[in-house]
């Protein structure tokens, strides 16, 4: 039969073995915000794919999904929050973040920085932001905060959104929530159609 000491030394490994299970990158990954992600942009004109992790130039990884779509399609706050940084990188080109509940925040990167009609690049930032968008505002989910681009290093892969979700600083894989707001919206606008096609007066009823 074992004893006290060997049951509690048992206990004290386990403890421990939780402890950094929970602590793991692993288990970080597999967490969820604590509130529904809208689609960030227009269902109609956006593709994406799983590619969180991916290899990127000079070993970086990949640290959040491209949402590929033409410039200027609008841009949305994928959930409710404070917008805490808008700026702009040599890679990530024109951006703003925003700060959620519980450490959470999103990330919508290479925004538009061209005139209209133009590659330049130069664009004010009235181009880039919605109205009245700048550091310390309160933002809503689905709310319109900006405009795709191709700003920073996007010159080069096509107008998109590069969307990162991240809990206290690490980034997290967004992909199945991103899919999730996909289909959501997809069919939310099924649903609007068939309401006004249900609702069209024939002809002889006029």
């Amino acid at each position: 039969m074992p004893s006290k000491r060997t049951f509690f030394n048992a206990l004290a490994v386990l403890t421990i073995v939780v402890m950094v299970v929970a602590a793991s990158p692993t288990a970080l990954a597999t967490s969820e915000p604590p509130f529904e992600i809208r689609f960030p942009q227009q269902t109609s004109v956006t593709e994406f794919d799983s590619t969180f992790g991916a290899g990127r130039s000079g070993g970086r990884r990949h640290k959040g999904n491209d949402l590929m779509a033409p410039k200027m399609t609008p841009v949305y706050a994928a959930a409710d929050g404070v917008v805490v940084t808008i700026s702009d990188g040599k890679t990530s080109g024109r951006y703003l973040t925003i700060d959620h509940v519980d450490g959470w925040s999103t990330s919508y990167m290479h925004l538009n920085n061209d005139d209209p009609g133009t590659d330049n690049g130069r664009a004010d930032w009235s181009h880039t932001l919605a109205p009245g968008i700048e550091e310390g505002v309160s933002v809503s989910a689905g709310q319109l905060i900006g405009f795709v681009g191709d700003s920073g290093n996007a010159e080069w892969t096509g107008s998109h959104t590069h969307f990162e979700l991240r809990k206290n600083g690490t980034a997290m894989n967004p992909y199945n929530l991103l899919l999730e707001a996909f289909r959501r919206d997809e069919r939310l606008l099924v649903g609007v159609d068939r309401l006004l096609t249900s609702q069209v007066i024939p002809a002889y009823m006029e």
